[in-house]
Parts: C-alpha cells; sequence; structure tokens
C-alpha cells in the first residue's frame, strides 16, 4: 500500500544540475553588465537580456506548474534590468525541488537541458569556451538523443548509432545501419539546433550521412542556415577492437 501522506522525494539530480548552469550564467552576465545589450548568434534577435530573460520566464513556468509546453514560453519582456532578472531567478529557483518531485520524467528532464543550451549559447556569444564537466550534459544529451530518436522514427529512417568518445546510444530499433561519432558537446549541439547541417555532416559518419540529415530537425530544434558557433575539431574514435 502506498503512503499518499508522505511529501514526493526532492529530485536532486536535476536541480542541482540546474543550479550549477543558472549560477554560471548569472557570473557570466553580472561580473560585466555592460555585456546585457550583446546579440546572442545562437537566438537570433535575442541579446544576453532576452536570454536571461527567457530563462526566468521558464521557470516560472515550473515553479507555477503552467500545464502548457515549458519550451514554447511567451517572447521575453524588454527592458528588465540584468541584475533584476537574477535575483528574481534564484528567488524562483529555490521552489524547484519540490516542484521537480511531482512532474512528470519530461518536464524533469527539459529544464537542464533548456539551461545548459542557453549557458553554451551566452558563452559563444561572450567569446568563451564551454564549461568543464557540466553536470547536466550527460542527462541533456540523453534527453536529445531520445528526442532524435523519434524524429528517425516519424521520418521512417534508418537506424543510427550515435557515439561519443565515452557513451554510445542505438537511435531506433534493430541493427543500426550506420555510426554517427563525435565529441559530446558538439553531437548535442548539432542535436539540438545549433549547427547548421553542413556542420553536422562534417561529424564523423560511417557513411554518408544525407538520409538522416532532415531528423536533426525535431520538436523546437531546427539547424541554422548560417554557423553561430565554430563546431570543435571531432576527435579520434576509439578502437573498439584494440580497447582504446
Amino acid at each position: 500500500m502506498t503512503d499518499t501522506t508522505r511529501s514526493p522525494v526532492p529530485d536532486l539530480a536535476h536541480h542541482l544540475a540546474y543550479r550549477a548552469c543558472r549560477e554560471n550564467i548569472t557570473r557570466l552576465v553580472t561580473s560585466d553588465l555592460s555585456v546585457a545589450e550583446l546579440p546572442v548568434p545562437a537566438c537570433p534577435g535575442w541579446s544576453v537580456r532576452d536570454l536571461v530573460s527567457h530563462l526566468v520566464l521558464v521557470c516560472r513556468m515550473a515553479v507555477d506548474e503552467y500545464p502548457g509546453e515549458l519550451s514554447d514560453p511567451p517572447p521575453p519582456p524588454p527592458g528588465i534590468p540584468v541584475h533584476e532578472l537574477v535575483d528574481t531567478w534564484a528567488a524562483l529557483e529555490e521552489h524547484l525541488p519540490g516542484v521537480l518531485a511531482r512532474a512528470d520524467w519530461l518536464r524533469r528532464r527539459i529544464l537542464p537541458l533548456d539551461v545548459l543550451s542557453h549557458e553554451l549559447d551566452l558563452r559563444t556569444a561572450l567569446g568563451l569556451p564551454p564549461p568543464d564537466g557540466s553536470p547536466a550534459l550527460a542527462d541533456a544529451l540523453d534527453l536529445a538523443v531520445g528526442g532524435f530518436t523519434m524524429s528517425l522514427h516519424e521520418r521512417g529512417l534508418p537506424t543510427l548509432r550515435v557515439r561519443t568518445p565515452d557513451r554510445e546510444w542505438t537511435a531506433g530499433k534493430g541493427e543500426p545501419a550506420a555510426t554517427l561519432f563525435g565529441g559530446s558537446l558538439d553531437v548535442f549541439r548539432s542535436l539540438t539546433g545549433r549547427r547548421t547541417v553542413r556542420q553536422i555532416a562534417e561529424l564523423s559518419w560511417s557513411t554518408s550521412p544525407a538520409s538522416w540529415l532532415p531528423a536533426f530537425t525535431w520538436g523546437p530544434f531546427t539547424p541554422p542556415t548560417r554557423a553561430v558557433e565554430e563546431a570543435a575539431p571531432t576527435p579520434m574514435e576509439p578502437d573498439r577492437h584494440s580497447g582504446t
């Protein structure tokens, strides 16, 4: 028998991953307030202020347990100072552990994916490298591969093996017809609309990528027509037979 009087168990892993990204973003935008009006190439038409405002809106929707899609918030309101936005965001985030504990599996995971995506967008806009070992990346990459897998299925495309230096997924059912290999961040950015079709094709593919490229448009993500950031050099693929 289930004890319905007990409070939900806090979702610490997703909350802590989200918090790490929020703290990184807050530090980046408050260390020099003049960056507020800089454009964010990965989010056409947005300034840094708009990016932060978007994240505050998404967090508010989550805290208010808004029933709609968190990936489709209203446009960011203009003109709110960045320091006010990050203060509001910090206050909202304090409510997330309980909210995430009640949320469905997708909502628990979409928040860290969204905030990590925009932290990377911000770093690109500021000319900074990605974070070293973000706690949000592993689960965000799992979720992104899951969405890509659905896109493959909807288009009737063959199964694809997706590999990074330390992980592997089978996107689809049955034996993979090909393998895509790349660094974790490049694969993540390719799956979440931050790499052009050409950049995606320049990752390491075991065969021509042409059949699979349409599937990189899925959910809210569409490859940009122009490069919004440089891709990292594709790492050397480990030799699975030699154990290296």
